[in-house]
């Protein structure tokens, strides 16, 4: 990875043809578009905002180029555009505010936004994915006899939906920084990264975002627990940050670390208690103790 970091940084052919021939690839593997969206954070993060939109508009005309070849260059342009304009936006905002914070708090506001405008636009979301799922249930299967479980799973999709892609957004935007500072500032992700934590206000109005969506019946509650979910993404990467700077003072603290992530990869269930930390973090400053 650190070879390609350096190959990237060596100018925009070798950056565009990296961020393009990896996004192609995402399209069959679509965990390598983290990699592709992380070119344009590191282009954007260590030469500016200007630069980073130069490499990515010179990179969405390739891939629309591509695209034509293809027959597809609608939905390429498209593609690079989710691809690259989010983490481009976060990059700016990190590169102008130097808080890791901060930077997945406007992710998140940006998931938030695309939320609401959904809703707006397609206020019977949850119809749409219930026939979506549908078609998706093997021809074997009685659709009847899961019936409430396909209705129960739909009116959550648009938050899982952009969970996932903002999710998707903070791994690039990760993986960006930490490019950066193997390059430029040995060591500098990790302070930055296991210091993450957000203001006690912005955990209060999480927990009355979920407290609504509990409380509440119909339209109002399946759009906020949509949001709520949202709000999961913050709070699971500052609990794991949490997790990481507690565990480190431990006996053989590297082994646990890495036990701690394979096990919340296999068992993503675990970040739910995860992102309960990451909420009461926001006052008890769980790593207050470990500087002491």
């Amino acid at each position: 990875m650190g070879f390609l970091a350096g190959y990237i940084m060596q100018g925009r052919t070798q950056a565009v043809s990296t961020a393009c021939v990896l996004a192609l690839l995402s399209l069959f593997m679509p965990p390598i578009s983290i990699v592709s969206s992380a070119v344009i954070g590191l282009i954007t993060l260590r030469l500016g905002a200007i630069e980073g939109i130069k490499i990515f508009t010179i990179a969405l005309i390739v891939i629309g180029v591509m695209g034509l070849v293809m027959g597809i260059t609608p939905f390429a342009l498209l593609y690079g555009v989710v691809l690259w304009l989010p983490i481009w936006l976060i990059s700016v905002l990190l590169r102008a505010g130097r808080q890791l914070a901060l930077a997945i708090e406007s992710g998140v506001l940006l998931g938030a936004v695309a939320i609401l405008g959904f809703y707006l636009y397609k206020p019977d979301a949850a119809l749409m994915w219930q026939g979506i799922i549908e078609q998706m249930v093997p021809a074997t299967v009685a659709i009847e006899s899961i019936q409430s479980r396909i209705e129960s799973i739909a009116r959550y999709m648009t938050g899982i939906v952009v969970a996932g892609t903002v999710f998707g957004w903070v791994f690039a935007l990760f993986l960006a920084r930490w490019w950066q500072a193997s390059l430029y500032n040995p060591g500098g992700f990790k302070t930055e990264y296991l210091s993450l934590s957000t203001k006690p206000r912005l955990a209060l109005f999480s927990l009355i975002l979920v407290a609504i969506s509990a409380l509440s019946s119909g339209y109002l509650s399946e759009l906020c627990w949509n949001l709520s979910i949202l709000v999961f993404v913050l709070y699971s990467f500052v609990g794991t940050a949490v997790l990481h700077s507690m565990l480190l003072s431990t006996t053989y603290g590297t082994y646990v670390i890495i036990g701690m992530y394979m096990t919340l990869f296999l068992i993503p269930h675990l970040l739910v208690p995860v992102a309960i930390i990451g909420v009461g973090d926001a006052w008890l400053n769980l790593r207050l103790g470990l500087k002491k």
